[in-house]
This record gives C-alpha cells, structure tokens and sequence, in this order.
C-alpha cells in the first residue's frame, strides 16, 4: 500500500475508522508490506509533528497543556475515547520510523493503547493495535518483614516520566520497530484511542538505525582497556520496569541464590513467570568507577522451555551497543547458572563504559520465534478455515461409513493441504535451526504434518478423523500459547573485568544436600495455611478464611496489613483453607469471624440456621447500598434481612467472530428472533451458535419473558405461569429443534470456528485474551440478544447472582460473618473495607498484576468495575449489558428450583418423554414440596393449596 501525495478529501468519521479497525484481519502483515519496499530510500531527513497543532478531533476532550512536567512548550493531554489528527509535509519520498514523545498521566494502570492510521488508511495489520508502557518502581527497596521473618513483596506505583517511543509490533512478531512508506507531499497522520489516556508532545518520523556488529564495535573502541572495578547489582532491586507485574521475586529453589533462607521467604530475585510477555522490559541503574572493557553476566534461571532459548534484547543507555545483543538467547538449564554475554563459538563479549552512572535494560522480545509463531498462526487459520469447508459436507460427527465424496465437493482440498503442510515443513525446519537440534517443541507441528500427509494421500479419510484433525489444530494453537512465553528470573548482574572468573556459593552438593533437609524440617514447623503476620488471638483480632488461592490471599494480607490494620488498629488474621470445611468447622466452633467468597446459595440458608449474621442490625449498612447494582444484593435478602455483602458479580455476554460473520455475510444479531435466522445460515454451514444449558442462560430467557422464579411473599415456584412456560419453551428448543450442542466446551468451538457465535459469561474475555492468541483481533463481544416486547422494545435481561453456569460455578460470591465472631463490630468494619470501592480496585489491580490478565477480578463494587484496565469499547459493552442486571432471589428450599428445571428440561430434549409443558408442570410440584418442607422446618407460614 504507497501513500501518494493526495490527502483524501472525504474525510472519515471515528464510526467508520472504528469499522476498519474490525476489519484488519484482511491488511497484509508488516513483513509483507515491508517486502514491496525493501529497495526503498532509507535515508531520510527527520519530520517533527508538534501534538498541539492538529488539524481534527472527534470523539474525545482533548486540552492544550503548557511545560507539563518540566517538558518547555505545548504538549496535548488526549484522552482514551475518540481520535485525533494531523496533517504534515514530506519533503522526500522513503521509509520512515514513527515515534511519540508521551507522558503517561494516571488512568487504570494499564499499557496504553492506540492504532494509527496513513492517510486514513491502515497500512499493515500491526498499526491496528500499538502498546505504550507505563513505568512502574518499588514503592520502597526497603523490605518490610511480617513477623513470621517473610520479605513483604512491595507494591509496584507509577514512576511517570517523559518517554520518546518508537511504534512497535505489540505482538511481537518484528524486532525492530515498524516503518512506514511515505512519498513527498502532504498526509495525514491519525491516532485513534483505545485505552488510558496520555499527554502526547510530539510525532516523530525519522530514518531508523542500525546496530553495529560486534567486529565493527570493538573496532571503534580498538584504543580501550580493560576495566578494573566491577560492579554487582542485585536484579530483584530494579529502578523502573514496564510492567507492575515485574515484582521481586522469592525463590528457595536454590542456596546459591542470595539472599537465602530456607524458613523464611526472601525477596531475592525478579523475573520468572512474570516476566515472560513480549515488550516487556525491566531497567537498572549502576556505577561505573573507572571506563573500560567489561563482561557482562547473569546468575539466572531458565529452567521453563526446554529444548530453546528464550530471548532478551540488551541495552545500555538506551541503546543496543551491537547487533549481537538486539536478539540474545538465554539456554536452557534446570537450575540456576552463570550465564556470560558470549558468541557462538563461546567467546566472551567485552562491553566498553565510560566512568559514571549507566543503565542497563533486558526487554522481552520473542526471537527467532517471531517468524516462527506469525507462521503457525495463520497456519491454524487456514487449517480452521479448510475444517469449516470440510463440515459443511460432511458435518461435525460424520458417518465414518458413508462417502461424502469430499474431494470431488472440494477439488482444491489437496491442493491447499498440501501448500500448509509445505509451510509447515519450513516451520520444523526454522524450528530446528533454531534449537540447533530436534527438540520437545516439534512434536505437535510433527503431528499435524502426519495427518496432512495421510489426508493429502486420501481426502476421503477426513470423515474418519475429522475430530482428531480438530484436536490437533487445537493442540497448534496451545503450542502458541506455550512459546510465546520467554520467561526467565534473574538474580544477580555482574559486569566484572574480563577473563575473571566469577566465584560460586553454595552450589556443590552437600550445600544442596543441607538445603532440601533444611527444607523438610521446616515444613513440620511452619504453618503454610497463615498468610503473612499472625496476630495474638485476642477480643480485638479477627480471623479470616480465604478459599480462592495462595496469590489472592497474600494479596488481601498486604492489603489488610498495609490499610486496615494501620487504620483501624484491628489486626486480622488470614487463613487459606478449603471453604467446603466451612459448615463443619462452624458446627465444631473452630470457624472464622468472616469468611470470603462465599457461594451465593449459602448465606441465606446459614442465615436461617443462625450460623451467618443478620448484617441489618448494623445501622450504617444503608452506607453501602449504592455501591452495588440491586441485582447484586438480591440473593443476600430474605425478608428484610440481609446475610451477606456482595463480593464478586458476573454475568453472560455474546461472543462473535468478526471473520466468519463477514464470510457468511451475517450481522450481529440483536435479538433472539435474529439469532434463530443467524441459525438456519449457520445450520447450512454445519455451524451452530455456543450455548450450553445452563441456569445462566434459563434465567436469561425466564427473566426476559417478563417471568419470575418465585411469588412476590417466596411461597411457592412461579416458573410454571405462562411467561416461565414460555421460556422453557423457547429453552428447550433451542437443542431440540436447532440442536444445540450440551456439552462441548464453548471456548474451543469459538476458536475452530464451529460456533462463530456463542453466549457466555463475560470472565470468557480474559480467557480468550490470553489463552487465544491464534484469533486475536478476530473476535469481538456485545450484550446478549434480547427479547422484543409487546411494545416495540427489548428486553436484555440477564442474570447476574445466583445463576449457575455451565461448568457448574455459581456467577457470584458473597461475604458473612459467622454468628459465632468474637467481636462483631470489627469484623463488621473489616467487611465495610473489604468491598469498599477503594479496596476493590486494589484489590483488582494488585491481583491483575500478579497474575496477568486472565486473573481480571469480577468485583460486583459498581463503582471498582469502573476502576479496573478494561479498553473503552469493551468497557461500554459490559456497560450496556450491566444497565439490564437482575438477581436471583433465594428462598428455602430453593436449591431444587434449577435441579428439577434440568430434569424437565432433560424429559423434553434427552428423552424426549414429555412435551415442555407437561415437563415442567410435573417437575414444578416437586419444588414446591421442598419449599413447603423447608418453610415448615423454619415455622414459615406455608403457600394456601
């Protein structure tokens, strides 16, 4: 794509540049684009785009600012919705490098995030999403211990600085950073938001550099010397990192690491499997007493991909000083090892620095990888894209009987397996160059390849192995997910005078001998169930059960220690344990005061047994009702009490495939009424929409038919008026007439293609954020289709508490105290800070960056959601679906509402016994037997017959 010297004259709005960026699946890669220019000039004069001059805004409020931060002129804060544009002059026609002069200004501690398009145009697929770090420091290098002797991790806060930045491939898939072909005249520049705001001081167009090779390097230094004064750094005490991942890390893997505790937990190193994203970077400071020659090494562990090296680009002072450390691999070793900067043949890379203070930065780059993994990619595309073309003939559980005469319905089929199993082929190869040998990491590629070459022999075998050709290409994409990750932890950095060889603790094996027994003592004697400081039990203390995980738990602890602690002078008492000993231990008196992540369906049933607290006798509950959607309280009231407070929420939303729905020419649909004709299209495809039966998706239906669970005075099952007869109508159908598939995993059909639509509850999102990278950038998700009224509007109903989903979960939790808590005004203080808004996006955020993305926490704080990293448009997704949130209510007995929901719902589409009707007309008496049971065993007054 050449942009020529003609701006447009049609202007675009942010609607349609919005429309295109869905559709930048079709643009060509940037290697592909750079290979119509590679004879191109290169040597061209700078271009200096001041932000405040732009030339059109829409959709955003952007202001001028004046010497923002100490950085003298005009600079623009622009915002996270909208776009902005310039117009500028190119005085001569070649490639130019894009970069941006930024300040990162506070938002939702989350990379920023933009696309650009040339001339309203976007010129290669990559420009359609560009990440830009934040920074992030230690709040103290200090560390605080907990009495138990443990290194408290520190938190990670924003460092902001001015940043000069180049455009960069956020996948990873280009080393260098991306260019763009530009003739002489007048263009167009526009950078559209997609998360967090920053302050932009200019658009740079430059040349790009080239690093020296080593040869070249040492030439230009040929007249230094060695130098004399080394220098250790202590990796875990980092000045600045991109990521608030990137966190010191303890490790009693080893007594070589320092410091070293086999009792206590230390903060001895960084990195590991938190540093392994591509573009992630981390960056220390040092002195150097006296310039000279160094060599540089590592005491470092990589120990997480076997048979390969993971890659780091090394700079100093902000630049690569050769060519040889813009790609340099770390080798595999199942235990900590001195790693040295060498070459191949094992030669040391001497370093010249100059007398005084340096930097040095490693950032996570993917390597020979990148080619590598951009391949298999669209490999697996291609491969989904051959599936789909086979199961329209033959559908998804074909006859392996029966000739579908495949080859003769697809004569190009051989022909494209074979083109795939040829670029599959130069894969292994690349792979094996790589490794310098045949590796672990061949295996999945080498199963692939067989089944090529026996469908390439006989096409007609695809209806035999049509499900294993299915998990294989599955098998392809979770080998993305695998070695695209490049982690390593460091734990100490030498730049030492060279040839000298770095002395080695306690590496033999008596030192490791004595610290596995070490070790073992210790296991006898420490309790790993408390998290963090134990406080005296005392009238005052306060003891908290957590059932989530270790890494949420340490993060509550740190929380409570550092806030509520300090504020309240309470001190509490975390404890890890299996929430399904929560019943016994409150029988035995051996429970809690309050416990966390309590499933919906128990506080009320607790309640009524006097084991939970009424939390209305605490005046100032009204306090915390508009932090919460009514629909989040809704499975925590029981005539006017209140037995819980609302932890996490969740809720479902419909997922799509922008690819497939544009090859099959359908919309989004909007309604059910749109679905069931998206259906019959993708019925013709042997496609089918993803929705398994479950409560979540019952309730959905119930509640948009205007139906409602129970009674308003909760006396008996109201799922059998018309409206409930309706929705399980209407339920049912859906996998009897349309045969909706009950039991697969709706995520893996999403990424096949089978079912290029499918409901399911928003915590999908992170899942396919993270474990999807084979269809990033072709999937997009909006609220639930909706029900038309009898007036025209629809109903988007969706349930959010209570619902049990296709795996069994329940869509929210709750917190309670136990009746039996010693002092129930602290542990009620404890329970206000907890689901406070303050303390929920920390919460969110701490978590978040802990363990990634996946780990996005679905607080039910309205006010926290707001706070946590979503990009805009997934946040006004979520928004338009949060606006039609309706909870469960809980009543006694009511556990066998959905039990006898799915017995009737299996007489009518498994057995087929019963019609709808009759089905859930039977299986209605037995709910109202169980309430009527459970509301006498409480002397609740029974339904009138």
């Amino acid at each position: 794509m050449t942009f020529s010297n003609t701006v447009l004259a049609q202007e675009k709005s942010l609607e349609e540049f919005e429309k295109d960026l869905d559709f930048s699946i079709y643009l060509p890669s940037y290697q592909e684009y750079m290979a119509e220019y590679e004879d191109s000039n290169t040597q061209v004069p700078e271009i200096i785009i001041s932000a405040a001059d732009y030339s059109r805004i829409e959709g955003m409020d952007a202001s001028i600012l004046t010497d923002f931060e100490g950085n003298e002129g005009e600079s623009l804060l622009v915002d996270e919705l909208g776009f902005v544009e310039y117009e500028f002059t190119v005085p001569e026609s070649g490639i130019y490098q894009i970069f941006l002069e930024y300040y990162p200004i506070e938002g939702n501690s989350a990379a920023i995030q933009r696309s650009f398009f040339i001339d309203d145009e976007l010129p290669y697929a990559e420009f359609q999403l560009i990440e830009f770090p934040r920074l992030w420091v230690n709040e103290t290098d200090t560390w605080k211990k907990d009495n138990q002797g443990n290194d408290i991790r520190p938190s990670q806060i924003e460092a902001p600085k001015w940043m000069n930045v180049s455009l960069q491939d956020s996948q990873g898939y280009s080393i260098d950073p991306l260019s763009v072909y530009l003739e002489d005249g007048v263009h167009t520049i526009t950078m559209i938001s997609q998360r967090e705001p920053m302050v932009l001081k200019e658009i740079i167009l430059k040349a790009g550099s080239t690093a020296l090779t080593y040869a070249e390097y040492q030439n230009m230094h040929s007249d230094k010397f060695e130098g004399t004064s080394p220098v250790v750094i202590e990796a875990e005490l980092a000045d600045r990192k991109s990521s608030q991942m990137l966190y010191p890390v303890q490790d009693q893997s080893s007594p070589a690491v320092f410091p070293y505790s086999a009792k206590e937990l230390l903060n001895n190193s960084i990195g590991g499997n938190n540093w392994k994203s591509v573009g992630q970077w981390i960056e220390w400071d040092f002195e150097i007493s006296e310039a000279g020659f160094y060599e540089l090494s590592f005491h470092a562990k990589q120990n997480f991909m076997r048979g390969s090296n993971v890659a780091r680009t090394i700079k100093l002072d902000g630049e690569v000083p050769f060519h040889e450390l813009l790609d340099y691999g770390f080798s595999y070793n199942s235990d900590w090892e001195m790693y040295t900067l060498s070459d191949d043949e094992g030669e040391a890379y001497q370093i010249y620095l100059e007398e005084g203070t340096h930097t040095l930065a490693m950032e996570v780059i993917l390597g020979g990888f990148s080619t590598i993994v951009s391949e298999v990619e669209q490999i697996i595309l291609d491969l989904n894209s051959t599936y789909r073309k086979v199961i329209r003939i033959t559908g998804v559980s074909p006859d392996e009987f029966r000739d579908y005469q495949i080859e003769a319905s697809i004569p190009t089929l051989s022909s494209e397996l074979t083109l795939i199993r040829e670029r599959l082929n130069k894969v292994i190869e690349s792979l094996q160059d790589l490794a310098g040998a045949a590796s672990d990491k061949e295996a999945v590629l080498r199963t692939m390849q067989d089944q090529l070459d026996v469908l390439i022999a006989d096409p007609e075998r695809f209806s035999k192995v049509i499900g294993s050709y299915k998990t294989n290409v599955s098998a392809l994409g979770t080998w993305i997910t695998q070695v695209i990750e490049q982690p390593l932890q460091l734990d100490a950095i030498y730049f030492n005078t060279p040839g000298e060889e770095i002395a080695k603790k306690n590496t033999n094996g008596f030192d490791k001998l004595t610290h596995e027994v070490k070790k073992l003592y210790y296991s006898f004697i420490v309790d790993y169930n408390v998290i963090g400081s134990i406080s005296d039990e005392g009238e005052d203390s306060i003891t908290v059960w957590v059932g989530s995980g270790r890494d949420q738990a340490n993060v509550l602890k740190q929380l409570t220690d550092d806030t509520f602690v300090n504020e309240s002078g309470i001190n509490v008492n975390i404890e890890l344990v299996d929430m399904n000993t929560l019943l016994q231990a409150t029988l035995s008196g051996q429970g809690p005061d309050v416990a966390l992540g309590v499933s919906s369906d128990l506080p009320m049933n607790y309640g009524l047994r006097n084991a939970v607290v009424d939390l209305s006798r605490f005046e100032d509950i009204g306090t915390l009702t508009d932090d919460f959607y009514e629909s989040a309280w809704e499975p925590y009231i029981y005539e006017d009490a209140i037995y819980a407070l609302p932890e996490t929420q969740t809720f479902p939303m419909m997922f799509y495939r922008k690819d497939i729905l544009s090859e099959l020419d359908l919309e989004i649909p909007d309604t059910w009424d749109e679905i069931k004709v998206a259906l019959s299209v993708l019925s013709k495809n042997q496609m089918d929409l993803g929705m398994l039966p479950s409560e979540q998706v019952y309730s959905m239906l119930l509640y948009q038919n205007n139906g409602q669970y129970y009674t308003e005075d909760g006396k008996e099952s109201a799922i059998d008026s018309e409206e409930g007869y309706q929705a399980f109508q209407q339920f049912t159908q859906f996998y009897s007439d349309y045969t909706l598939d009950r039991e697969t995993n709706v995520e893996q059909r999403f990424r096949t293609g089978e079912s290029p639509i499918i409901i399911s509850d928003y915590t999908t999102y992170n899942n396919l954020m993270v474990s999807a990278p084979d269809i990033r950038g072709l999937w997009g998700f909006i609220r639930v289709p909706g029900t038309i009224q009898e007036d025209g509007s629809i109903n988007y109903t969706v349930t959010s508490n209570g619902a049990v989903t296709a795996t069994g979960a329940t869509t929210t939790t709750g917190t309670v105290m136990m009746e039996g808590a010693n002092n129930k005004d602290n542990a009620w203080e404890f329970m206000k800070w907890w689901v406070s808004e303050d303390t929920q996006t920390s919460f969110g955020k701490e978590l978040e960056s802990l363990m990634g993305a996946a780990a996005r926490y679905p607080t039910a704080n309205k006010h926290a959601f707001q706070n946590l990293p979503w990009p805009v448009r997934d946040f006004q997704a979520l928004s338009s679906q949060m606006s039609s949130l309706q909870g469960i209510p809980q009543v006694p007995g009511g556990y066998f509402t959905w039990r006898n929901v799915n017995n009737a719902f299996y007489k009518t589409v498994v057995s087929k016994t019963m019609s709808p009707r009759e089905a859930l007309t039977e299986y209605v008496r037995y709910i109202n037997d169980e309430i009527d049971h459970k509301r006498a065993e409480f002397n609740f007054e029974l339904r009138q017959d």
